[in-house]
């Protein structure tokens, strides 16, 4: 069916809030914009007959062209009701046609519309039944609408019923029914009327299925209000008469307890302990102590996840992306745990290795678990082990004890809500035990995976599944966690951070983190790189990041002042201004002897906090053969000092060394910063070449490190921390580090920045070091075989100075 335009007019505009007006139907509503009350006034004067649109937002109170709809109505006024304001009256108006907006081409004192109408030509004989079965369909569409809608005027159906015509049908239908007032846009804007009344049908069953949809939810919600009027009237009844009765409550309360046990997903040996329970309570009087610890224990355990298992997340890719977020570095436990991820996703019901992380404090032990949670898809839970000393922490306290409770380990099953959460069991090496017990012995059976599938609480005194859930621990000390307990985890060490870890972890990590708490926006704070190094170097010293983290937290703190006192736009933190923020340096670099000296050699040493240039410091004096060792040294560094010099009395045929200086000479070896406690075996090479720069009056070349145990005979045995230790040399500007040849399979573990920076020289022997570090070390000391010996050993090790 088609349609033509009519020629071209001019009428005022009334712009409507939320109504839509059609042809052929009457409305009334209230105007009140200054522009529309002078439109009707002039439409009064001038025939009476207006163009009416909708607004498309009806929150908006002066809408522009852009903001009415295109297609509205030319209507004629019957009647106008003055209200009591200026501006606001109530008229009536008929629709009279279709038409299309061209233009607006006034706006004062009112819209002046430029619109075409809008005629539809009789439908042809070939769309003649079309039309008749679509009217038909509208009309029972209608009618079912009819049965689940409010009731509509009795003229309503009766116009529907005769009407004949499809346009109009679908406008008389959709100017009365309830539905919103864009979806009667809608049908306003389609011009064709078997069109028009086509998606009205539609419109109409959706809302019958709208109507019949919200019918079921008032007919629940009422039954259910009526339902909860009876419940409240028994309920009523039911505490009158449980004061004549005197234990309805607690009936009620076993009939629940027994419900939910019927529903739990354990084995029927719990449930019918658990229902054993139930039937000795309801024996109790309420007023028992009995009743109030056998309540307590039935809650305890129906709070337990019983056979409730959260859905293990096994992307490897995804979780590989999380680990690399949230941690920089740490590229052995991440290589641990994707590969957990990865055998988990192909065999699911693998019983789990229980991991150890030792590292230093600050390293990401802690915070590497919760990533781990995070990208496995299991609950957290962390339960801290440092200072715990009672047994009954871990196992629980039996039922027989006032105030008795289930251990950690079950109240953390509890607190995750799962049976297979991730518990952190952090600190395992500052377990103690006394009189009460010892609860790393209690941990034994929590960690064995072969013993842990029926863990026992002495509280619960049932038998819980612990195979499905990871264990992760943590320590600082290897050493001090008990060896049976230790044979049931995996470790892996995590290292000191380098300094250029630490430079990213701040840029990545920590600076972002900071700004974020102190509500600084980004834009505003800027740390620069040098900053950040100088921090790393001259205000912290330690193994992991939280000296680092605090110190930013007040350079944060400082520029939020600074931002709220002096209203700073955007603040940049530079080396030279640290001081203001944080004070003068409290740590130096340790710095390289200006030049070559006799007796002076730089050793390596191992902290807690990272490794440290380790001077050596000997002196040779006439005397009567004392030997003076000082700076804090403990038994082992001794020993290894005493070593050295029989080791030294022992070759001095070979080197040209006074054989009696051991009675002749006093020795004094001494190792600066004599405050700072000092031990270990590792500086056994460093000693024993500054005695021989001493004895022979050679010096020592000052861009040489080195470190390594000395036998007495002159072997170069193993040691530890050379990543640390050889970091420490890095930054001291050494260029050539000496270690044992047994530790050149540890040299992986190097930053290679490091290594493509020093020079390592892999010795067995003490007299291939003394070749590296002494200065003309093959001239002046030309001795018969044995130099040879010592080219050969040297031209063996493939090495060169």
């Amino acid at each position: 069916m088609s349609y033509f335009y009519k020629d071209e007019r001019e009428l005022p505009l009334i712009i409507m809030r939320g109504i839509v007006a059609f042809p052929d139907l009457k409305i009334h509503f209230d105007v009140g914009r200054k522009q529309s009350v002078s439109a009707v006034e002039y439409a009064l004067k001038n025939g009476s007959e207006v163009f009416l649109v909708a607004q498309k937002d009806i929150s908006e109170d002066q809408p522009g062209e852009d903001g009415i709809y295109k297609t509205g109505v030319t209507a004629q006024i019957n009647q106008i009701i003055k209200g009591r304001g200026k501006y606001q009256i109530h008229i009536s108006v008929t629709g009279i046609c279709r038409a299309k907006l061209i233009e607006i081409t006034k706006n004062n004192p009112f819209y002046v519309a430029k619109i075409a109408e809008i005629c539809e030509e009789t439908v042809s004989e070939e769309n003649e039944k079309y039309a008749k079965a679509l009217v038909r369909h509208a009309k029972d569409a209608f009618a079912s609408y009819l049965n689940v809608s409010t009731p509509l005027s009795p003229s309503i159906g009766t116009r529907i019923i005769a009407e004949k015509d499809p346009g109009k049908l679908a406008d008389f239908v959709a100017g009365n029914i309830i539905i919103e007032y864009e979806e009667r846009q809608t049908i306003l804007d389609i011009y064709d009327s078997l069109d028009r009344l086509s998606a009205l049908i539609e419109m109409v069953y959706n809302e019958a299925d709208l109507l019949s949809i919200e019918e079921d939810i008032a007919a629940k919600i009422q039954a259910n209000v009526d339902r909860n009027q009876r419940e409240y009237y028994l309920q009523e009844q039911l505490k009158v008469l449980s004061d004549e009765l005197n234990g309805y409550d607690s009936v009620n309360e076993i009939e629940e307890y027994k419900k939910r046990i019927n529903s739990l997903k354990a084995d029927e040996e719990i449930k019918e302990k658990l229902l054993k329970e139930c039937s000795r309570l309801a024996k109790l009087s309420s007023n028992s102590p009995e009743s109030s610890v056998s309540r307590d224990y039935i809650e305890q355990c129906l709070s337990l996840p019983w056979g409730i298992y959260s859905k293990e997340q096994t992307n490897i890719v995804k979780s590989e992306k999380i680990l690399e977020n949230d941690h920089y570095g740490l590229k052995k436990v991440k290589e641990r745990i994707l590969d957990y991820i990865a055998v988990a996703s192909i065999a699911p019901d693998i019983k789990s290795q229980i991991i150890c992380l030792v590292g230093p404090p600050g390293v990401g032990k802690t915070s590497i678990a919760r990533s781990l949670a995070k990208a496995t898809g299991r609950k957290y839970v962390r339960i801290s082990l440092g200072g715990v000393r009672d047994e009954a922490e871990i196992r629980g306290h039996r039922r027989t004890y006032i105030g008795s409770m289930p251990g950690r380990i079950i109240d953390s099953l509890k607190k995750a809500g799962t049976a297979n959460p991730l518990i952190l069991l952090d600190e395992i090496d500052k377990l103690s035990s006394d009189y009460r017990g010892d609860p790393s012995s209690a941990l034994l059976e929590v960690l064995d995976p072969e013993q842990n599938f029926s863990f026992t609480d002495h509280y619960i005194d049932m038998p819980f599944d612990l195979s499905k859930v990871l264990f992760i621990t943590t320590a600082n000390d290897k050493a001090q966690i008990p060896h049976p307990l230790l044979d049931r985890m995996e470790v892996i060490e995590l290292g000191s951070y380098t300094a250029e870890e630490k430079f990213h972890i701040a840029r990545k990590h920590l600076i972002p983190k900071q700004i974020k708490l102190h509500g600084i926006k980004s834009s505003q704070m800027r740390i620069t790189d040098k900053a950040i190094k100088t921090i790393i170097e001259n205000y912290t010293r330690e193994a992991g990041v939280r000296a680092l983290e605090q110190q930013i937290a007040v350079i944060c703190r400082k520029c939020a002042s600074s931002i709220v006192k002096n209203g700073e736009d955007k603040i940049t933190v530079k080396p030279e201004i640290l001081d203001k923020y944080l004070g003068h340096a409290k740590f130096k670099s340790d710095l390289l002897s200006k030049e070559n000296e006799i007796g002076v050699v730089n050793g390596l040493a191992w902290t807690a906090v990272g490794g440290e240039m380790l001077e050596v410091e000997v002196a040779v004096v006439d005397g009567t053969g004392k030997i003076e060792l000082t700076g804090s040294l403990g038994d082992v560094m001794r020993e290894s000092a005493r070593t050295a010099i029989t080791f030294l009395r022992s070759v001095t045929k070979e080197y040209d060394i006074e054989n009696d200086f051991y009675k002749t000479k006093d020795i004094h070896i001494h190792f600066p910063e004599g405050a700072v406690p000092k031990d270990g075996p590792s500086a056994g090479i460093t000693v024993s070449t500054a005695l021989f720069s001493a004895l022979t009056n050679t010096k020592v070349k000052k861009d040489v490190a080195m470190t390594g145990e000395i036998s007495l005979r002159g072997r170069i045995l193993p040691i530890g921390g050379l990543k640390e230790k050889s970091m420490a040399a890095f930054k001291s500007g050494i260029k050539t580090v000496i270690i044992p040849n047994a530790n050149i399979p540890d040299l992986e573990d190097v930053d290679e920045n490091i290594k493509s920076n020093i020079n390592f020289i892999p010795v067995k022997f003490a007299y291939e070091a003394w070749d590296y570090a002494i200065e003309d070390f093959r001239v002046k000391n030309k001795k018969s075989t044995f130099e040879s010996e010592i080219r050969l050993n040297t031209d063996r090790l493939g090495v060169t100075s």
